[in-house]
C-alpha cells in the first residue's frame, strides 16, 4: 500500500513538473508524438489496405485463377521484362481450349486492356479516363462482379457474332445518363454492373466499359495479348485444373519438356502472399522512421530531464535530508520520464487516428487501426521515456544531500 501511494505521489510530481513548463514539455515531445503517429498511421494504412486487399480477392472465388502472358503481382528486384516480352500473346482461341480441353475447368474467360478512353452519349461525354477492356460472356462469372445493377450482361452469341453491345461501369453510367436510365438509349447498353468499390484500394472498378472481346480487338486489334480467367469445378479441384491447364498450353504453346513455362498462373495466395511481401518492407521502413523520431524524442527527454535535476537541486536535497531513501528518488524522475513519453505518446496516438480518418474521408482509402499498433505505439514510448530517464534520475539519486542544499 505503500509503495502505490509512493506511486502515485510520483505521478502527481511529475504532472505538476510537467504543468509548470508546458511549452518546454511539448517541444520535447515532438519527436516522440512524430514516431507514435509515424507508427499508428502507416500501421492504419497497411492494415486497411491488407483487408481490402482479401475482401477483394475473396470475391474472385477460392477456385479460381489466372493466366497471362506478363507476372502478375508486384515484383522486386531486377526483372529481365525482355524475357517475358519475347513469350508468344496468349489468344481467344487459348480460351476455347481451355475450356474443352481440361475436365476439372469449370468455365474459363478471357480479357483485355485497350487503355483510357472518352466516352460519349448524345447528350453528354466523360473525362478521358474511363477504362476499356474488352471480354468474352463468361467474364461475369469469373472477375469476381457483383452483379448486374441494370439490364443484362451480353450473351456468348453477341460475342460470337460481334454485336456492338457495351456494358457500362456504375460511375460512367452516372454520367452518361445522369438520372435516368441508360437502358434503349443512343449507346446502345446491354446492362450497367453493380457498384465495386476500388480494387485493392487503389483501381476504381466503376469507372470502365466493357465491350464484347471479338468486337474491341477488331476496333483495336487483333495483337493484344489475353489474360485469361480460369475457374476449376470446385476448390479442391483448383490444382489439378492448373495442372491440365499447364499441359494444354505447353503444348499448344510448343514448350520443350524441361523448359520453363512462357506464360504465368497467378493464384488468389500468390497475389495475397505478394501483398504481404510488400507490406512487410514498408513496415520495416516505416519502423526505422519510427525508430529515429523517437530517438530524437528520446534524446529531449534526456535533455529536459537533466535540466529538470540541475533546476530542483536543492528540492532534491530537502528530500534526502527528510528521510527520502536513493531508490524513492530514484523513481520519482524515472516516473517523470515515462510519464512525460506516455503523454507524447498519447497525443501521438490521436495524431495518428487523426491522419488514418482524414485519408480515409479525404482520399476514400481504406484505413483500420489495428489495436496491437495501439498497444506497441504506447509501449515504445514509454519505454524511451524509462531508457532515456534513467540517467537523469540515477545522477538526481546519488546527490549528496548537504551539497545539494547548498547550491542555489
Amino acid at each position: 500500500m505503500r509503495a502505490l501511494s509512493g506511486f502515485l505521489d510520483n505521478v502527481r510530481l511529475a504532472f505538476g513538473t510537467l504543468w509548470v513548463n508546458p511549452l518546454r514539455s511539448m517541444l520535447t515531445l515532438l519527436g516522440v508524438v512524430i514516431g507514435v503517429a509515424t507508427v499508428v498511421s502507416m500501421m492504419a494504412l497497411i492494415e486497411g489496405l491488407r483487408l481490402k486487399v482479401t475482401r477483394d480477392l475473396s470475391q474472385l472465388g477460392a477456385n479460381a485463377f489466372t493466366v497471362s502472358k506478363w507476372p502478375g503481382g508486384i515484383n522486386f528486384g531486377r526483372i529481365d521484362w525482355r524475357r517475358f516480352q519475347q513469350r508468344p500473346a496468349l489468344r481467344l482461341a487459348d480460351v476455347q481450349l481451355i475450356r474443352d480441353a481440361c475436365p476439372a475447368v469449370k468455365t474459363a474467360s478471357g480479357q483485355a486492356g485497350f487503355g483510357a478512353f472518352k466516352v460519349v452519349s448524345d447528350r453528354a461525354e466523360t473525362s478521358p479516363n474511363v477504362f476499356t477492356m474488352g471480354a468474352t460472356a463468361e467474364w461475369i462469372d469469373t472477375s469476381g462482379v457483383i452483379g448486374i445493377a441494370e439490364g443484362r450482361f451480353y450473351s456468348p452469341s453477341e460475342v460470337e457474332e460481334e454485336r456492338p453491345v457495351v456494358v457500362l461501369g456504375t460511375e460512367v453510367a452516372a454520367q452518361l445518363f445522369p438520372g435516368q436510365s441508360p437502358l434503349g438509349e443512343m449507346v446502345r447498353v446491354g446492362g450497367v454492373l453493380s457498384k465495386r468499390g476500388k480494387f485493392l484500394g487503389i483501381f476504381n472498378m466503376d469507372n470502365l466499359v466493357v465491350l464484347p472481346l471479338t468486337t474491341a480487338l477488331d476496333d483495336f486489334g487483333k495483337d493484344h495479348n489475353v489474360r485469361i480467367n480460369v475457374m476449376a469445378d470446385g476448390p479442391e479441384l483448383v490444382q489439378r485444373a492448373q495442372d491440365e491447364v499447364t499441359a494444354v498450353l505447353r503444348q499448344r504453346r510448343d514448350v520443350a519438356p524441361g523448359a520453363p513455362n512462357n506464360f504465368e498462373i497467378d493464384t488468389n495466395e500468390s497475389v495475397t502472399r505478394t501483398f504481404n511481401n510488400l507490406s512487410q518492407i514498408i513496415t520495416a521502413a516505416g519502423a526505422g522512421i519510427c525508430l529515429l523520431s523517437l530517438i530524437v524524442g528520446g534524446i529531449g527527454i534526456l535533455n529536459i530531464m537533466l535540466v529538470s535535476v540541475t533546476e530542483r537541486t536543492k528540492e532534491i536535497g530537502i528530500r534526502k535530508a527528510l528521510g527520502a531513501k536513493r531508490g524513492r528518488i530514484l523513481g520519482q524522475f524515472a516516473i517523470e520520464a515515462v510519464t512525460l513519453s506516455f503523454i507524447g505518446g498519447i497525443i501521438g496516438l490521436i495524431l495518428g487516428f487523426g491522419i488514418s480518418f482524414l485519408a480515409r474521408w479525404a482520399l476514400g482509402f481504406p484505413t483500420v487501426v489495428p489495436p496491437w499498433a495501439v498497444v506497441l505505439a504506447l509501449a515504445m514510448s514509454s519505454g524511451v521515456g524509462l531508457v532515456f530517464g534513467i540517467y537523469p534520475a540515477a545522477r538526481a539519486a546519488r546527490l549528496d544531500p548537504v551539497e545539494a542544499m547548498r547550491m542555489e
